[in-house]
């Protein structure tokens, strides 16, 4: 028991920290007490020293998209060296696979992308632990997995290396954490047990591996209202962009982030699986802790439009009947292949995966435009077997009406943020990738940021596709945008797109460069984004007199400096 003044010694300390130092309190006292072992100590009026770490030397390696995995790993390694144990930080796009077999102690911090996929980052480590051929006898590690329940495949890259590593021999020191959008407590209580076990026997203290029960993601959702929605591009133009201005309380935001948007289902589509299935419509079922009935399941929170190829595989095991594996809707695949009682389709249901969300840059300022959200959105247009579709959310909102109510939440990105008011910036944004640039032109216009601003952009035809021309003259006559080129592809016989004006002004590019601009990318992550990267190393090449390994490592510099960021899609 504590005396008075320990005690109040405690409280004040409680008081003035934040959740990480108390997460990391927490870690650290659990070490010294079981260091001591339950000894007693020399003098009980003495400060407690804790032991020398049973581990000396840990791997903490992190596979990132937007660098919330670097973070986290970041700080775990300065944690792990406070407690005395030296700690290795590695991107795993650098990480050298030949150590693997080779390492003691190797932590993973890794997110999930798109269909369940590792980040590109992580390509080459999660290809590399999936070829078969070597052992991992004498490894002990620890996974900690990012994802977004939102999505189906929920932690899937994070999972797949937890479960690889296990297979090629290697023991876990903790099981597999998986966590959602809101990560900072979960994140800190995993490492906090890992420093208490490393600080300890150093023992592996798991071999299989708990399910970690999934939570919600406590996002706040916004119900906006449309103030207004224009066709962007004119006539004759291949495309149909929209900008979509929405107006909503309480919104935190900042250049940079996006909007997440969770598409209902067509009701004529979702009608017509009710006719064709004899399902009641009104029955209650339960889905993620929920009752709903089967009408608002199919309308509002399953995937029945454009089912992925595993999602066509149960129902082929289920209706017992040979499907290829394509993406089709589940409509045709009922027409096709129907089921022969509304209790299968209910087993049916039970497949399905949710609606997952669409994300969409913000086009607008919070100083320019407070209370407001803009977007740009591209209608999308594909063919399936010869009949044209359209994207399921990009068409509701291109086709909202003014006074209509959309519900969002935002989607914070902290790797794709604005530099101090004296930096400059170059912003390339061809298509919808314009829409972050906007915002950020917008918001150093509003705050009277000093820094320069050169912005490239890029689409089809200048006569109907010039995204916010007047917009963007303004801005150049004004001084706020320095500097714009602009590369229309189609307006001549041989395509131009915007890495062409990028080598055209190299010399004055690496200059921005070598002055400390920052670079930002938008867009299709293919190929649009490797051949803008591909031409940024020619250019430190040819302008700045570098050679392969010096343009690289000088590339490598911006991204370790957060001087290049990209946020891609």
């Amino acid at each position: 028991m504590l005396g008075s003044p320990k005690f109040k010694i405690i409280q004040d300390l409680i008081a003035n920290s934040t959740r990480d130092e108390l997460i990391w309190l927490n870690g650290y006292l659990a070490g010294v007490v079981a260091a001591q072992g339950g000894e007693e100590t020399q003098d009980a009026g003495a400060p407690s020293i804790p032991a020398k770490p049973a581990v000396g030397k840990i791997t903490i390696a992190y596979g990132t998209e937007t660098g919330n995995s670097k973070k986290l790993a970041t700080d775990f390694a300065t944690k792990a060296k406070k407690n005395g144990i030296n700690a290795k930080l590695v991107s795993l796009d650098q990480y050298r696979l030949n150590d693997l077999v080779k390492e003691e102690y190797f932590f993973a911090v890794i997110s999930t992308q798109g269909d369940g996929e590792p980040p590109a980052a992580a390509k080459k480590f999660y290809d590399h632990i999936h070829q078969n051929g070597y052992k991992l006898e004498k490894l002990k590690y620890g996974v900690l997995a990012l994802g977004d329940t939102a999505y189906p495949l929920y932690c899937k890259a994070g999972e797949d290396v937890d479960d690889q590593l296990s297979k090629l021999g290697g023991q876990r020191v903790i099981s597999l954490q998986k966590c959602d959008v809101d990560y900072e407590a979960d994140a800190g209580n995993w490492f906090g047990e890992i420093l208490q076990k490393l600080n300890g026997d150093g023992k592996a203290a798991s071999t299989t591996p708990a399910v970690v029960a999934k939570k919600s993601t406590g996002k706040k959702v916004f119900a906006g209202t449309v103030l207004s929605n224009v066709n962007l591009s004119d006539r004759g133009s291949n495309k149909q962009t929209h900008h979509i201005e929405i107006a909503a309380d309480d919104m935190d935001y900042h250049p940079g982030d996006s909007i997440g948007i969770v598409p209902e289902n067509p009701l004529a589509t979702v009608e017509a699986i009710l006719a064709l299935t004899g399902v009641d419509r009104n029955k209650l079922v339960t889905h993620r802790n929920e009752e709903i009935s089967v009408f608002n399941l199919l309308k509002k929170k399953l995937n029945i439009v454009y089912l992925p190829e595993r999602a066509v595989r149960k129902y082929a095991a289920l209706v017992q009947q040979d499907i290829p594996e394509t993406k089709i809707g589940l409509l045709n695949l009922l027409k096709i292949y129907p089921v022969k009682d509304a209790a299968q389709f209910e087993e049916v249901i039970d497949t399905l995966e949710p609606i997952a969300p669409r994300l969409y840059s913000i086009a607008s300022s919070p100083e320019a435009h407070l209370g407001e959200v803009h977007l740009t959105v591209a209608r999308d247009k594909f063919k399936v077997n010869e009949e044209i579709q359209y994207g399921l959310c990009s068409d509701l909102l291109c086709g909202l009406n003014q006074d209509e109510t959309v519900n969002f939440y935002i989607h914070k990105n902290t790797q794709f943020r604005l530099p101090a008011p004296d930096k400059d910036v170059i912003m390339i944004g061809p298509g919808t990738g314009i829409a972050p640039f906007r915002s950020f032109i917008a918001e150093r216009d509003s705050t009277g940021a000093t820094g320069r601003n050169w912005l490239f952009f890029g689409d089809q035809h200048f006569a109907s596709d010039f995204l916010y021309q007047t917009e963007f003259q303004n801005w150049l006559q004004t001084g706020v945008l320095t500097k714009m080129n602009v590369a229309f592809s189609r307006d001549q016989a041989q395509k131009i797109y915007v890495q062409h004006k990028m080598l055209k002004h190299g010399a004055e590019f690496f200059e921005w460069l070598q002055s400390g601009a920052y670079i930002y990318v938008c867009g299709a992550k293919e190929p649009m984004s490797v051949d803008v990267e591909n031409t940024l190393l020619e250019i430190i090449r040819k302008f700045g007199n570098k050679r392969d390994p010096e343009a690289l490592a000088y590339l490598d510099k911006l991204k370790e400096e957060g001087r290049y960021m990209r946020d891609v899609y």
